[in-house]
């Protein structure tokens, strides 16, 4: 399996700093109380509590977060009502962009997505506008400090979509379907630190822009994932490492 690695397309928004740790780690423990709440409460049991909580751990979340929003949803018996909203559209220069919510208010997140995009250049399109172009895949990104031979034969065994080796990470890509089997079976041998570890929409092809229009993409996109309802942010846009 060998493949040009789109890791820098996604890494960037892993380089967490302190000042903007609690706002992603108040989206994911909003993440997880949703998946605790709508299914069973065990993260072994619960495939999609499962994910996030993986993601969690790989976003270095400390662990009492984590079962906080776990237990939180074991102890609310209403609680609050969130729901998964999808806006699809393009940036300047055709870039397509899909935007994934959880919200408790529709129309007030619909007005910041929409003002969001039309500040910056972009325009919000119809469902399924996009959407299209973006297969849901699992990314595993592990430091090198462990045997590439080992994770190879793991990844190979699980039927993998693909493994790059980096200068300091290797990646695997897996179906949706397989990426919970791939993630027991990387911790059945004991192999647990993760730089990356979820599902995502992957494009199925990238866009290269020149500098100042990338940086004008990237501006579009920085300002979609500062507002508070917007969990995740997918693109084609290709960014140099």
């Amino acid at each position: 399996m060998s493949g040009h690695s789109k890791w820098s397309t996604i890494k960037r928004k892993k380089g967490l700093i302190d000042a903007e740790r609690g706002k992603v780690f108040q989206k994911l423990a909003k993440e997880i109380y949703v998946a605790a709440k709508s299914g069973d409460k065990d993260v072994d049991s619960n495939p999609s509590l499962r994910m996030i909580v993986d993601k969690a751990k790989a976003a270095n979340m400390p662990k009492d977060k984590i079962n906080a929003a776990i237990e939180k949803a074991n102890k609310s018996a209403g609680g609050e009502d969130y729901e998964q909203i999808r806006y699809e559209g393009y940036g300047p220069n055709g870039v397509a962009i899909m935007v994934d919510c959880l919200t408790d208010n529709r129309n007030r997140t619909a007005s910041q997505v929409r003002s969001t995009f039309t500040k910056r250049g972009g325009n919000l399109g119809t469902d399924g506008s996009v959407s299209y172009m973006f297969e849901r895949k699992g990314i595993i990104v592990i430091p090198n400090t462990y045997d590439e031979e080992k994770l190879m034969n793991i990844a190979l065994e699980n039927d993998a979509l693909d493994f790059i080796s980096n200068d300091d990470s290797y990646e695997i890509y897996t179906t949706y379907e397989n990426f919970i089997s791939t993630n027991n079976a990387l911790e059945k041998e004991g192999i647990t630190d993760f730089i990356m570890n979820e599902v995502r929409y992957i494009p199925s092809n990238y866009i290269s822009l020149d500098e100042e229009k990338t940086t004008k993409i990237l501006n579009l996109i920085d300002a979609l994932e500062d507002l508070d309802d917007v969990q995740d942010v997918y693109h084609n846009l290709e960014i140099d490492n």
